[in-house]
């Protein structure tokens, strides 16, 4: 189990600023969230702001280390990942934040750092949340156009983008290989943590893979996605345009994968962002394996020891687990 991580402070940040933006902060203060990397707001005396993403062990809640990027689910966490994630969105003409400075020579902290533009206002979770019915509208038009955008481009080759952009090449031999693969795995940890789990342990695996194997293969090239694009990971500017954060894990793969995740998160507002031509049979197995990756992975964070909200990661993994269970039912 980790120590609580403890949060950098004007003076571990101000030389670093200064040799990047050519000013000295006036105060430094830690964004809520980044369970992979710290991330600091640094305001300035013009009143100006950015924010400073920064990745070492010890904003790492994870725990997990580097992972191999040739795995497409390996832990999405690091500069070289952000930095071909922010150079593929700003070719396809996604909005991200500009990375305004990269600097993996560790001269001024013990970790890769970038600096990108801060920008104002709050998420598209907070928006859906609160604002009125026109304003909720208008915001999921803009979030349909930039899927379009961003599902419009494809690669050579599933992956993610700081492999496959570079010429490699992933692990596995399909989108859907690699997910049903994954989804076994976790059932199995499951089965050895979670008495409701290990109960249906045979079935579950028995319907992963009789999902898995009513999928027909696919020509079409694999779609450009974000990977865990809910409302929180799409920031809202002050005059309205969208903007995706938390974009290391942006890779090449099936895009009935990107609106499995946004069908659970976006919730009550997923017709919204619902688009034709998916492959029911890639959702229905998506859907399972992206539960059951919702409860094993908040438990491995609990098992950590460091996540400041502990009672929502248990939140999390309990009605993920719900819907394991209750598909099954619904499937017998």
């Amino acid at each position: 189990m980790t120590s609580t991580r403890k949060s950098l402070t004007r003076d571990d940040l101000a030389p670093l600023a200064r040799s990047a933006l050519g000013r000295t902060p006036t105060t430094v203060t830690r964004i809520r969230g980044g369970s992979k990397k710290g991330v600091y707001r640094l305001a300035f005396e013009d009143g100006s702001t950015a924010v400073a993403y920064v990745w070492s062990p010890e904003e790492d809640l994870w725990d997990a280390g580097p992972g191999d990027p040739r795995d497409p689910f390996s832990h999405a966490s690091g500069l070289p990942l952000f930095t071909a994630a922010a150079n593929r969105l700003a070719a396809a003409g996604v909005r991200a934040p500009r990375l305004l400075h990269a600097d993996p020579t560790h001269t001024h902290l013990p970790a890769d750092v970038a600096i990108v533009e801060d920008l104002p206002g709050g998420t598209l979770e907070d928006l859906l949340n609160g604002a009125p019915a026109a304003v909720k509208a208008e915001a999921l038009e803009r979030m349909t156009a930039l899927l379009d955008t961003l599902h419009a481009c494809t690669g050579p080759r599933f992956g993610k983008v700081v492999v496959v952009d570079n010429g490699g090449s992933s692990y596995g031999r399909s989108c859907e290989k690699i997910v049903v693969a994954r989804a076994l795995s976790d059932l199995d940890e499951l089965a050895g943590r979670e008495p409701r789990v290990t109960a249906v342990h045979t079935r579950l695996a028995d319907w992963l893979r009789g999902l898995a194997a009513q999928i027909r293969p696919r020509a079409e090239p694999p779609t450009l996605i974000h990977g865990e694009l809910g409302p929180d990971h799409v920031r809202v500017t002050p005059d309205g345009d969208l903007a995706l954060i938390d974009i290391e894990g942006l890779m090449y793969f099936d895009a009935e994968w990107e609106h499995a995740f946004l069908r659970l998160r976006f919730g009550p507002h997923y017709d919204a962002l619902l688009t034709e031509g998916l492959d029911e049979d890639r959702l229905r197995l998506y859907r399972l394996a992206m539960h059951l990756s919702l409860v094993a992975g908040p438990l491995r964070l609990l098992d950590v020891g460091d996540f400041h909200d502990p009672e929502f990661m248990r939140g999390i993994a309990e009605h993920n687990l719900g819907q394991v269970l209750s598909f099954l039912k619904n499937a017998s």
